[in-house]
């Protein structure tokens, strides 16, 4: 789990460090989650370790949102004066998110249909 941690830190480390040594109009973090899915495709598996690390960031994703939402609550002033940009992108991310979610889910299951049912072996 550490292991794979460090990986995870160090693919973001890497983004940022790309991000400001490129000059990129990308968040570090953003090309972090690129290199990973870069490395992932590579690799074609992902280790138990991983998943099991993702694992547990995922059910404690509410907890890393914190900082983010301490951050807007600080900016309160500057949200005032741009609310209609901030809802906007809010809202935009929020609608391609969902897209995106539901188009890599359409394209799964029609995978997974493809391969048909798990188990299914017909012995002659």
């Amino acid at each position: 789990m550490i292991g794979a941690l460090a990986t995870l830190l160090g693919l973001q480390l890497l983004g940022e460090m790309l991000a400001g040594w490129l000059k990129l109009p990308l968040p570090g973090g953003l090309i972090g989650m690129l290199l990973l899915l870069v490395w992932l495709l590579i690799r074609k598996r992902c280790d138990p370790a991983m998943q099991q690390t993702s694992q547990v960031l995922l059910q404690n994703l509410m907890l890393l949102f914190i900082p983010f939402i301490a951050g807007i609550v600080a900016q309160t002033d500057f949200i005032k004066a741009q609310w209609l940009p901030f809802v906007a992108a809010c809202v935009l991310g929020a609608v391609v998110s969902l897209v995106v979610t539901a188009w890599t889910l359409q394209r799964m299951l029609k995978a997974a249909d493809a391969r048909g049912p798990k188990g299914d072996h017909t012995d002659a």
